[in-house]
């Protein structure tokens, strides 16, 4: 398995994480926009290099799971990052209300489905974690899954953090590299930005009124976010809490971490046996001694 990226937002691994430990703003961030901007161009550039290896190794695949706030900026965050990256080796999905068919199997089914092949990147946008998170801020939510028995018991949310981490060790074992991203963003923050949603016409399809009444309860996902990462954050699947409230520096974040975590990686481009090469040194005779068109 694959050694977790160290970084100062790293989410440590003794369930002892404290959401206060973590800014929402980069503390003395001295890089202005143009030089975020740049450095995060030079990170993708890179990042689409380790792909075609990624791609052409075909041992691993690589699960990104981000997980934000309404505003937190996942959507920009996933298109910024991944703009420079083969679509043919990259899937997105989202993850919203289950269907029914979806509420007649386990939590993890749906997601599961949607699992990268090797050689490929998959982003969750949002996940499995939305069972520990919006559905522990709205425990009604539970009587809709067909849990067994006539009501869930109180161990229900340690039991989903350890099907979680052993599904993402199981996972992890058989070679997908797992990053997890919360875009830790302010409430502050978070009101600017769905004040520019209503302010700006192109950005109103963006704003729901169901987002400003889960803001009412700001303080309940806090404590869902702490505890998810506290019991989930693991050398196999690391998450990151990461500063949410500058954009650039944010993306300039993430593009790093997925960077580093792909260079520990023991991949390289497949060799070629000598008796293909031979049968490469007539193709190119062949091809060598043919006439060129002529228009």
């Amino acid at each position: 398995m694959f050694s977790a990226p160290p970084s100062p937002y790293l989410v440590p691994f003794d369930g002892r994480f404290k959401r206060r430990h973590f800014p929402t703003l980069a503390p003395n961030l001295k890089s202005n926009k143009k030089k975020l901007k740049k450095q995060l161009q030079a990170t993708v550039r890179t990042l689409a290099e380790l792909q075609k290896v990624l791609y052409a190794h075909d041992r691993y695949a690589v699960l990104l799971i981000f997980q934000a706030m309404d505003a937190g900026g996942k959507d920009s965050t996933i298109r910024a990052v991944m703009s420079g990256i083969n679509p043919a080796g990259c899937q997105v999905f989202s993850f919203k209300k289950p269907s029914s068919e979806a509420l007649d199997h386990d939590f993890l089914w749906r997601s599961a489905k949607r699992l990268p092949e090797r050689g490929r990147i998959g982003i969750f946008n949002r996940s499995y974690y939305e069972e520990v998170l919006v559905v522990r801020v709205h425990p009604q939510i539970l009587a809709s899954q067909k849990l067994p028995g006539k009501q869930p018991s109180k161990e229900i949310w340690q039991q989903r953090y350890e099907s979680i981490c052993d599904h993402e060790k199981h996972l992890a074992r058989n070679g997908t590299v797992i990053l997890k991203f919360w875009l830790n963003v302010s409430l502050e923050e978070q009101r600017r930005r769905f004040l520019s949603r209503l302010d700006e016409p192109e950005k109103n399809w963006k704003f729901s009124s169901g987002d400003v009444k889960e803001r009412q309860k700001w303080p309940q996902y806090m404590t869902a976010y702490e505890k998810a990462l506290a019991s989930t954050s693991k050398s196999w699947a690391p998450w990151y809490a990461i500063p949410a409230d500058n954009k650039p520096y944010m993306r300039a974040t993430v593009a790093q971490i997925i960077v580093d975590a792909l260079k520990t990686l023991d991949m390289s481009f497949p060799d070629v046996d000598e008796q293909e090469k031979e049968r490469f040194a007539k193709m190119r005779e062949m091809l060598d001694g043919e006439a060129p068109e002529t228009n």
